[in-house]
């Protein structure tokens, strides 16, 4: 049965579907930055490392930011994604208002003067990715379900983000929102 009426686009949302084990991506929301015929491009949304971004890379200022586990691709390298174009040379439109990447010593400037807040920006250890033809192969098997993205997605909580979503989706996937993420302890 075919679960999608959305394509991944860019700046779409990709939720895992229910029963997908896979360690990565269990339960994972991801913000599509690039899908093309040359391949895809996302971040997780919704698993924080348990570290501010401040204790992590120590040349950044103090700064109330978690980092998430962004994917599995470039795991040691630092990403971000933000909603501030105009401050930050350099970055690419997602769409909509939120931007990746850019002038990574600007924006730490930026926010050393205040002028960046926290709900602006969001950092990401790795990234999710996809060769070409890969996340075709497997939109085909069901393993995502495509959601155009909510306006207040960057406010809401990561814990939640995966069950909120799915019952805000309203499709046929949207009862699976209350099962538990381990059955036994149910």
């Amino acid at each position: 049965m075919k679960m999608n009426l959305l394509p991944p686009n860019k700046g779409r949302i990709m939720l895992s579907e229910p029963f997908l084990q896979d360690s990565f991506f269990k339960r994972a929301v991801i913000l599509l930055a690039e899908n093309s015929e040359k391949g895809s491009m996302g971040f997780i949304l919704n698993k924080p490392v348990g570290y501010q971004i401040h204790e992590l890379i120590s040349e950044f200022p103090e700064f109330d930011s978690p980092v998430y586990f962004g994917g599995p691709v470039e795991s040691n390298s630092l990403f971000f994604i933000h909603t501030v174009p105009d401050l930050i040379d350099s970055a690419f439109e997602i769409g909509d208002g939120i931007h990746y990447g850019g002038n990574y010593e600007k924006l730490r400037n930026m926010v050393a003067m205040g002028m960046v807040q926290p709900d602006q920006v969001r950092f990401f250890a790795g990234y999710s990715g996809w060769d070409s033809g890969q996340l075709d192969f497997e939109m085909e098997e069901d393993s995502w379900l495509v959601f155009e993205r909510p306006k207040t997605l960057l406010h809401m909580r990561p814990e939640s983000l995966w069950s909120e979503l799915l019952k805000q989706s309203h499709s046929k996937m949207a009862i699976w929102s209350n099962y538990p993420e381990d059955p036994n302890l149910n």
